[in-house]
């Protein structure tokens, strides 16, 4: 029996996104919050706990990206040029936040304030891009003949700005359980304070994005059991057995809110990764089995099997590796940071 080497590569690239997103996402949800700590003192701490990991964070992206291309060539030729401006953002932002990190453990004084507040922004542009480019994704491009055939400025709208705002309340979420997982004293208690104030932003943002997407998007509509909009009536036939999915990401809220009201440490993490589950499935539901969205599917626009064949024998050896390697320095660092360890 042969593989379904187009399947086999749409997941590997589906799942490379979603551990970007949940593992870059904390630490650039600690970005986010930087300017909202007491002391660079708490800053420091803020940024040790992700020293040992962030550079590896960042591999799922290039999994991701360098996977649809080499995987799915049509889709990237698409979607890139759809998309330029928000990517270049997103690149600008991660190059800008990668150097401040780097640099502003070694400044001094007025030097260590503007790497400081470079990590900031950087982290904010980076964010605020991948939900300009996940709403651009969500609401579609014009294609003709397989190619791009809209304009530069298409995926800006207020629907893609509304779902940019969200995904940095939930990179904030993320930033602030991680740290609520990983320091102490003072720091543990403000994290704690953002952690509430994240999650009301971030359930009150997506469930705004999750009405606008229904309204805005009538063939996503049908997929969840709303053929007429938010008005009509509900195919329960259909959407019954996709509300498991944002019953998913409710529980996921409340682990989030009832973990950080007892004083936990680990649960309201596990919540804000809830969260984002929810969210991904939603986004599979919405639009499997299409890379570029109701118009190129994964078949239609994947490479020719024998050069996917080809990755996929040194996927096999590589991902594997990523995998060991990401477990083993988590292992190794886990625990609580203190101002007493990490980078001086």
């Amino acid at each position: 029996m042969s593989l379904d080497l187009a399947l086999i590569w749409a997941g590997l690239i589906a799942v490379a996104v979603l551990l970007y997103v949940v593992l870059d996402g904390f630490d650039l949800g600690l970005g986010i919050l930087f300017p909202f700590a007491r002391s660079p003192r708490d800053r420091d701490v803020m940024m040790n706990t992700v020293a040992p990991v962030w550079d590896g964070n960042e591999t799922w992206l290039v999994l991701g990206g360098g996977g649809l291309l080499a995987a799915f060539p049509l889709a990237y030729s698409i979607l890139m040029p759809a998309l330029y401006l928000p990517v270049l953002m997103m690149l600008a932002g991660l190059i800008l936040r990668g150097v401040a990190f780097e640099f502003r453990f070694r400044a001094r004084d007025r030097g260590r304030r503007f790497w400081t507040q470079m990590f900031a922004f950087g982290s904010i542009l980076a964010a605020f891009a991948q939900g300009l480019i996940l709403g651009g994704f969500i609401q579609g491009v014009q294609v003709v003949d397989d190619r791009f055939a809209g304009g530069p400025f298409d995926w800006f709208t207020p629907y893609t700005l509304l779902v940019a705002c969200g995904l940095v309340a939930g990179y904030a979420l993320l930033g602030a359980t991680w740290l609520m997982l990983k320091t102490t004293d003072d720091l543990h208690g403000d994290a704690r304070k953002w952690t509430g104030i994240s999650a009301v932003a971030t359930a009150v943002l997506l469930a705004a994005v999750s009405l606008a997407t229904l309204v805005a998007h009538p063939v996503i509509g049908e997929r969840w059991g709303w053929p007429d909009g938010l008005m009509g009536g509900i195919d329960w036939a259909v959407f019954a057995p996709r509300a498991l999915i944002p019953l998913i990401g409710v529980a996921g809220l409340a682990m989030v809110f009832l973990g950080s009201r007892k004083g936990s440490h680990g649960w309201p993490f596990v919540g804000a990764l809830t969260v984002f589950l929810s969210g991904y499935l939603g986004l599979a539901i919405s639009f499997a089995p299409y890379v570029v969205p109701y118009a190129v599917n994964f078949r239609q626009g994947a490479a020719p099997d024998n050069a996917l064949g080809l990755m996929l024998w040194g996927t096999a050896f590589i991902l594997p590796t990523i995998l060991a390697y990401t477990a083993w320095v988590y292992w190794v660092f886990r625990g609580k940071m203190t101002p007493e360890t990490g980078y001086h």
